[in-house]
């Protein structure tokens, strides 16, 4: 949207088809972005004919861009974390370069100590891999969710197989360097989880729908991870709170049901079985195997190869 009233900018009328091309988009997209303009009292003006497309009034520039001190630093230590978590949903070069803008008009002062920090700042955990959503898919999806709106989207699941349905988008959720849209689903009939960079497009339709009440769409993103089909299927009964569990395994893979006396059902599925003990240890509570059964060797295996380690001299 800013590409397209900087081009404005430059005075002039542009047809639609002349903005697609400069813009790289469709001409549903160059109108949509001409509106969004409009609706931020820039004044864009159309014009009709055989020759029409879109204008500025004369004389219009957009006025700069004001931040203070703080303001630009919480920018850009919010693109360097958004980068490093994962959720940033541009390219890394397009977040880069926002940042470097920005590094470029902050006071001399400031800036260097802002360059002390992101030269000597380290993170606990390791950056994730990004899969970045297209920026209007995540946007439209959004607007939708808020509205109420339906969603006629195209998919490609991870088999490589296309479909196209309506969604109900109930919100939005980023997880582990991935976004994720939840709702009710045409084709299955049921709420449904998927990913953002899978969705291939996106069209708001009529209509409006209504959310279920308490409806939370990271829990449900969580528990449609966890119930995504893996090779091995692991349940275990642990003497332990279910709270205490959601602080020491990873939601997004897992179930916790409550049991009486104290302990609580875990269920799991993972892609390697000998990953499995390693989360059992971490626990440090009391643990019953329910299945599969080959668990119980890879628990004494990781046994045997911690107490040949700590012998170790």
């Amino acid at each position: 949207m800013l590409a397209l009233l900087e081009i404005l900018q430059t005075g002039g009328t542009r047809t639609v088809a002349q903005l697609a091309d400069r813009l790289g988009v469709d001409e549903r997209t160059v109108r949509r972005y001409a509106q969004h303009l409009a609706d931020l009292d820039v004044p864009v003006r159309s014009v009709r004919g055989r020759y029409g497309g879109y204008r500025l009034e004369p004389g219009y520039r957009m006025p700069p861009l004001m931040l203070t001190g703080d303001e630009a630093l919480a920018v850009v230590l919010g693109l360097v974390a958004g980068r490093r978590a994962g959720v940033v949903t541009t390219s890394a070069a397009a977040a880069e370069s926002a940042a470097a803008k920005i590094r470029r008009v902050l006071p001399e002062a400031l800036g260097r100590r802002l360059d002390a920090l992101l030269s000597t700042a380290d993170f606990t955990a390791p950056a994730r891999p990004v899969t970045t959503p297209e920026t209007d898919v995540l946007l439209t999806l959004a607007e939708a969710a808020r509205d109420h709106r339906p969603v006629a989207v195209q998919y490609t699941a991870w088999r490589g197989r296309r479909s196209e349905r309506t969604l109900h988008p109930y919100g939005i959720v980023a997880h582990s360097g991935r976004w994720y849209v939840t709702g009710a689903d045409s084709d299955s009939g049921e709420v449904r989880t998927f990913r953002l960079d899978r969705v291939d497009s996106a069209t708001v339709l009529a209509g409006s729908f209504d959310v279920p009440a308490g409806f939370d769409p990271a829990a449900r993103v969580l528990s449609g991870l966890a119930e995504v089909p893996r090779p091995h299927e692991v349940s275990v009964r642990v003497q332990a709170t279910p709270a205490h569990l959601s602080t020491r395994i990873p939601m997004g893979v897992t179930t916790v049901e409550e049991l009486a006396d104290g302990w609580a059902r875990l269920r799991l599925r993972a892609e390697r079985l000998d990953w499995v003990p390693s989360v059992l240890a971490w626990l440090n509570c009391p643990f019953v195997i329910e299945h599969p059964p080959a668990l119980r060797d890879e628990v004494h295996a990781l046994a045997r190869r911690l107490t040949t380690y700590a012998n170790n001299d």
